[in-house]
């Protein structure tokens, strides 16, 4: 079990993170849930299809996204996560770098910090520290403005590994428990579809590593640029990638469309869980 400021999530089956972007210009639903009226009917319809966590972000983090003020997220995030927190009965996540946004959030009734940055700018790692909540860190090669320039490794599964163990290193001695922490090894962040491939085949390598896996591919462009698809017709892939994560042991999938996803993890879990003998 996963204490989430007493909010406790079962991480002996996989569970699905429902993404809310409060935002004008994320890559696939920017604009859609701007409204705080549609954000939580969002959430409301998210959970009813089968989501456990809900993903609350502010800021674009997508390749070549502009940095939003720290008020501004403040001011998009909050009302959303107070009016969830009154009416839901869910892990709700902050999905920000941002110090300030985090301690506003958790205020207004987060428990789980969602991190792109691993708790590296300024101020996040006393700020989680401080908070007392679980903490997603997560790998990225650059920020969001620079990632995709030109993404370069030389073995990104030993590469990604060694970072997120280095990153819980430091949580640790700053006074984080290792059993308040999920590892995500970033796909999309920083990382040609050859890394992610590689990344994916061998996610069972951060898997052993005993941490909580957080996978988040979701209509992403290794999807689009390997099956030559528009966003909205990524469903099947992300719910193949999302299958391929499980089977190898994450415990948190992060995605747009949960009810199919609920569905294609529970089945894979289904299968992993069933004795070969009676």
């Amino acid at each position: 079990m996963l204490d989430c400021a007493g909010k406790l999530l079962d991480l002996s089956h996989p569970q699905v993170m429902g993404i809310l972007n409060v935002t004008p210009d994320s890559f696939s639903d920017g604009g859609l849930f701007l409204a705080k009226d549609k954000a939580v009917a969002q959430a409301r319809q998210m959970v009813a299809d089968g989501a456990s966590i809900i993903d609350v972000g502010g800021e674009s983090t997508r390749p070549g996204a502009a940095i939003v003020p720290v008020e501004q997220e403040i001011e998009r995030v909050v009302p959303v996560i107070e009016a969830l927190r009154s009416e839901l009965d869910v892990v709700i996540s902050i999905d920000s770098s941002k110090p300030d946004v985090m301690r506003a959030a958790v205020e207004a009734g987060a428990n789980l910090i969602n991190d792109v940055q691993a708790l590296r700018v300024e101020g996040a790692l006393q700020a989680a520290v401080d908070l007392a909540v679980p903490v997603c860190l997560m790998h990225a090669q650059g920020t969001p403005q620079t990632m995709q320039n030109d993404p370069r490794y030389d073995d990104v599964v030993t590469e990604v590994t060694d970072f997120l163990l280095e990153r819980v290193n430091v949580c640790e001695q700053a006074g984080i428990a290792r059993n308040q922490l999920i590892l995500d090894p970033g796909f999309g962040f920083g990382k040609r579809a050859v890394h992610n491939l590689r990344l994916m085949k061998h996610l069972d390598k951060l898997i052993e590593q005993g941490f909580p896996v957080l996978v988040g591919v979701s209509r992403k462009s290794i999807i689009g640029a390997l099956l030559n698809v528009s966003t909205e017709q990524r469903l099947a892939g992300s719910l193949s990638l999302a299958t391929i994560a499980v089977w190898q042991g994450a415990k948190i999938i992060r995605t747009h469309d949960v009810r199919e996803t609920k569905q294609a993890i529970a089945l894979c879990d289904y299968v992993m869980q069933v004795k070969d003998f009676d």
